[in-house]
């Protein structure tokens, strides 16, 4: 755990906020170059083509690793790449886990992040849990490559549509006349109660220390919903499973990413989109 820290990214502006050097930290100019120094890899990348592209592509991580590299990826993808991904790793003697993860920006400032982790083994569950507790309160392994996958697409499944639900209830309540952050207390102490409403509530004013009260920035963008529910449908639909709901709410999240101001937003701006007003409007 002592060991220097090698870290890579494609925007530059990201890089700069590491010095070289400082605390150990290594800036590496490519994927590859990460895994000659790493023997243990995290990736966190935004849909399948990345992780690829980044994992097999021109100066790719299997390009630089060593035989034994535990590759640990916290993107959000489609279960069955992560399956691929995995068994193409596993092919050159290294080890591959799912590890997608769920706190969003808060969880990550407090360290309390779960991580759903799919693994071949106890053991690289094991390895891989010792580095993932540095960053979260709960790892739970999830069974076999790909169900982090699934635990993950069926959490922003739930959770798309609970953001959305909140949104209506709080915007109803406003414009009949309630005050924000008195509903907003009736409704934590109810049965309506679920995390949108009591920790990460998108009605402006209602919380300090979230993305609502803040123009909607610096959160889970709206785009990467949108993403994710389009995984949980096409998941639904390989298995022939009814998600009404969740079809619903992607073709919503459809519409707010392509709307104009919406696309880098957090995604409880859906608030503001039903609304019929931009982020940033009062």
């Amino acid at each position: 755990m002592s060991n220097p820290m090698t870290v890579f990214d494609s925007n530059p502006e990201i890089l700069a906020k590491f010095k070289e050097g400082k605390d150990g930290v290594k800036v590496a100019a490519s994927p590859k170059e990460v895994a000659q120094h790493s023997s243990v890899i995290i990736t966190m990348l935004p849909a399948s083509e990345h992780v690829n592209a980044v994992y097999f592509g021109y100066n790719g991580l299997m390009e630089g690793a060593s035989f034994g590299t535990l590759f640990i990826d916290s993107s959000t993808i489609d279960p069955h790449v992560s399956k691929e991904i995995a068994a193409k790793v596993e092919a050159a003697k290294c080890h591959a886990v799912d590890a997608p993860v769920s706190g969003g920006i808060l969880g990550a400032e407090a360290g309390t992040l779960t991580f759903m982790v799919g693994g071949k083994s106890e053991q690289e569950f094991s390895q891989a849990k010792v580095y993932l507790q540095l960053m979260g309160k709960n790892i739970i392994s999830c069974g076999g490559n790909g169900n982090g996958q699934v635990a993950k697409i069926c959490n922003n499944l739930l959770l798309a549509i609970g953001m959305i639900g909140t949104s209506e209830a709080m915007n109803l309540g406003q414009k009949l006349g309630m005050d924000p952050k008195l509903l907003a207390s009736i409704l934590n102490t109810s049965t309506g109660r679920c995390w949108s409403s009591d920790t990460y509530n998108p009605c402006p004013g209602v919380f300090e220390n979230v993305p609502s009260n803040r123009g909607y920035t610096g959160g889970f963008g709206v785009s990467l919903m949108a993403k994710d529910l389009g995984l949980a449908v096409n998941a639904a639909n390989s298995v022939k499973a009814n998600i009404i709901l969740g079809t619903l709410a992607q073709q919503i999240y459809g519409l707010v990413s392509k709307t104009e101001g919406f696309k880098s937003s957090d995604f409880s701006s859906v608030f503001k989109w039903l609304q019929g007003k931009t982020p940033n409007s009062n």
